[in-house]
């Protein structure tokens, strides 16, 4: 099982949906760099379910305990240990279920890969309650890209057909978009009309007891030109690999993606020009990377998101102790849609990504000492 990943920073994810706790390591932080738990905290309060009938009725409080690697509020230089303890879990609603594989899950696949000696309590290591640790690793990397300047935010682009307003291309404006999103931790929209709209519609899916997805869309400003190798470590690699790694994500696109299809290569080029001295372009229809490297214009991507796979709809499944068909009436509690919760763990997926091509080109280097 591959539970880590990164080259000069690396990242290890730990525990089960119902396990005792949940958490990650950071390993490659230079020293020195300040530790803001408060900061830590605002942007796990971000991916926490809250009642309010968008999300699921397991809600905890996700305080994130650091074992090791802080010392005085700063990186020591060694491991970062981010635990967070599971305190409302409810195993007994899996019983009436066991061995029956929920469609749209991990159970069948983790079931044959570990032959049966898989955690199976609300998806156990494959539950997308494990993104939390992600959330706090990525908050801590968030921190320190924003002392050098970079700054990232995700918002919801389209949920159940309803949209939100478009990112702008003006740098100034789209900081400020950044910046209000940063601060949100609600329903993370630019425009509160559409995300109402998109409340809307998650409530009646959860009516029906159905779910719906749609797609997350991130931007950063500040990212250096450089960044990123050709071909296989390549920014929209290292950043896809990591997206693709958060539960339900089913798609990514940088730019104009798929949009490309329908473009002719004079109106999907990014003219260049100099402005007060530095390389920039008149679009950004490749979403700030060209050759797998950064090109110092907004990185701009959005992901695909599945519609919650936990639905209260009966389905026809199979029984995998029996190895017979069967029907399933899903228990528990359920989001009806994780798009307002999973954009911060994208956001910290990406913050992560970044942070270890900056320091890979050297952006990573320890802070002046005390």
């Amino acid at each position: 099982m591959s539970n880590s990943f990164g080259g000069a920073v690396r990242l290890t994810i730990f525990g089960e949906s119902h396990g005792e706790a949940i958490g990650a390591v950071l390993d490659g932080l230079a020293a020195g760099h300040p530790v803001d738990e408060g900061y830590i905290a605002f942007q796990m309060d971000k991916r926490r379910a809250k009642k309010d009938g968008l999300s699921t009725a397991r809600t905890e409080a996700d305080k994130v305990k650091i074992l090791s690697g802080v010392y005085g509020g700063f990186t020591t230089g060694t491991p970062v240990t981010l635990v967070i303890e599971n305190q409302n879990t409810r195993s007994g609603d899996y019983a009436k279920t066991v061995g029956l594989a929920r469609p749209g899950h991990a159970d069948y696949t983790a079931h044959v890969k570990y032959a049966g000696f898989e955690d199976p309590r609300g998806g156990g290591h494959f539950s997308g309650r494990i993104t939390a640790a992600l959330t706090a690793a990525g908050a801590l990397c968030q921190s320190i890209l924003a002392a050098k300047g970079v700054i990232l935010a995700t918002h919801i682009a389209r949920v159940a057909g309803a949209r939100d307003a478009p990112l702008a291309f003006e740098e100034s404006a789209l900081r400020a978009q950044l910046e209000a999103l940063e601060q949100n931790t609600g329903f993370p929209v630019l425009d509160e009309a559409a995300g109402a709209e998109m409340q809307t519609r998650i409530r009646a899916a959860a009516a029906e007891g159905d779910s719906v997805g749609g797609v997350l869309e991130t931007a950063v400003l500040g990212l250096p030109a450089g960044l990123g190798e050709p071909f296989f470590d390549s920014v929209e690699s290292v950043l896809s690999h990591l997206l693709f790694s958060i539960p339900a994500v089913k798609g990514v696109e940088f730019g104009a993606g798929f949009g490309f299809a329908d473009l002719r290569g004079s109106d999907a080029n990014d003219p260049l020009t100099v402005k007060d001295g530095r390389v920039t372009a008149l679009s950004n229809h490749s979403g700030g990377v060209n050759g797998g490297i950064s090109n110092g214009m907004p990185l701009i991507f959005r992901s695909c998101v599945r519609p919650t796979p936990s639905i209260y709809k009966q389905q026809q499944t199979v029984d995998l102790a029996k190895n017979e068909a069967a029907t399933l009436q899903i228990q528990g509690r359920h989001d009806p849609c994780i798009l307002h919760r999973a954009a911060i763990v994208q956001t910290a997926a990406t913050a992560f990504g970044l942070l270890d091509l900056l320091t890979q080109n050297g952006g990573g280097q320890r802070q002046a000492g005390r």
